[in-house]
């Protein structure tokens, strides 16, 4: 599935991510050669629906065209065929940003290509760059708590995310390279999304190193995702309607990375008296009781939480989740192993 190439074609830069198809076949890792080395690694459209990613490679790439890099660049272009219909992924499809692990589809041949690939050549840090659908701030996710990895998220924004769970995401694999990073962008069609993903990314272009110095403490607000939580198949979801098993409140994306108090409102189970949520900690162990309660037929929080990726996009709840939920974290004492 993979193409390798070492140069852009031409006209590449001048199309958008849902025309990507009319020039390339498919996934596509590009080999950009640069004044320093190792290269940047950077991935874009994983999920299709997500074109903040591309839309800075092209503004980036415009700037170089008759110039040389600062440094040696490695642009993954992912679900290409996704993108061209504007949708997370294809039914059908796994989803692109999981399939950076041992798995028996085509598509987990090819990251397994990327992943060697990218070994064999060394990475300087890894980028992977995404939109969300709901309401959320801009922030910076990574895997690892060194201090190369905190330094190359804290240059993106003071809030970051530490998560383990889900496996197979590009940025899980790749720590395993160099310093990662995934950064999300804001909502698909906003330009400061864009211009701060484009900002960023030619800022990585001109660094010569990591610091070796700890990141302050009032550099950076550091989150645990703690829990994952989503819709098991076969309900009926929605946020209007009244034969829904669970009827979510309106509003349900302005709760993102606010600090919920207990008994806040998500919704309704009109008909069972069951938590229909699965809430799944990083052992995979199902710990719904722990967040959620039935009070009537409102569902509520028992605890006080913050989420991230809440979304009003029943398509993009299916999937992948309703929300992740999250935890303020203390930052480690300093260490710059990867």
């Amino acid at each position: 599935m993979l193409t390798i190439r070492y140069e852009m074609p031409a006209g590449l830069l001048d199309l958008e991510a849902h025309e990507l198809y009319k020039k390339l076949e498919g996934p596509t890792l590009f080999h950009l050669a640069g004044r320093r080395k190792p290269p940047l690694f950077v991935s874009v459209l994983l999920h299709g629906n997500e074109p903040v990613g591309w839309e800075a490679i092209r503004h980036l790439l415009s700037q170089y065209q008759n110039r040389e890099l600062p440094r040696a660049l490695s642009l993954f272009v992912g679900n290409i065929t996704a993108a061209r219909y504007g949708l997370r992924r294809l039914d059908g499809q796994p989803d692109h940003n999981r399939i950076w692990t041992s798995g028996n589809t085509p598509e987990h041949a090819m990251a397994t290509q990327v992943y060697e690939e990218m070994a064999k050549i060394g990475l300087f840090a890894s980028i992977d760059i995404h939109n969300n659908t709901g309401l959320n701030p801009h922030y910076a996710c990574v895997n690892k708590l060194a201090t190369p990895f905190l330094h190359l998220a804290a240059l993106f924004s003071r809030t970051v995310i530490y998560f383990v769970r889900p496996q197979g995401v590009q940025s899980l694999a790749f720590a395993e390279l160099g310093p990662a990073v995934t950064l999300e962008c804001g909502q698909p069609g906003c330009p400061q999304g864009v211009a701060h993903a484009h900002e960023y990314l030619t800022a990585c272009l001109h660094l010569a190193e990591f610091p070796f110095h700890s990141v302050l403490k009032q550099d950076i607000e550091l989150f645990h995702t703690v829990a994952v939580v989503r819709i098991p198949p076969g309900l009926r979801v929605g946020f209007h309607g009244n034969d829904l098993d669970l009827r979510l409140i309106d509003n349900l994306d302005q709760l993102n990375f606010q600090e919920l108090p207990v008994n806040t409102l998500l919704g309704w189970q009109p008909s069972n008296r069951n938590i229909l949520l699965t809430v799944t900690n990083e052992q995979d162990q199902e710990i719904s009781g722990r967040y959620f309660y039935l009070n009537g037929t409102e569902l509520r929080t028992c605890r006080a939480v913050m989420p991230s990726m809440l979304t009003r996009d029943i398509r993009i709840i299916r999937q992948d989740c309703l929300c992740y939920l999250m935890e303020r974290m203390l930052l480690p004492n300093a260490s710059f192993g990867v």
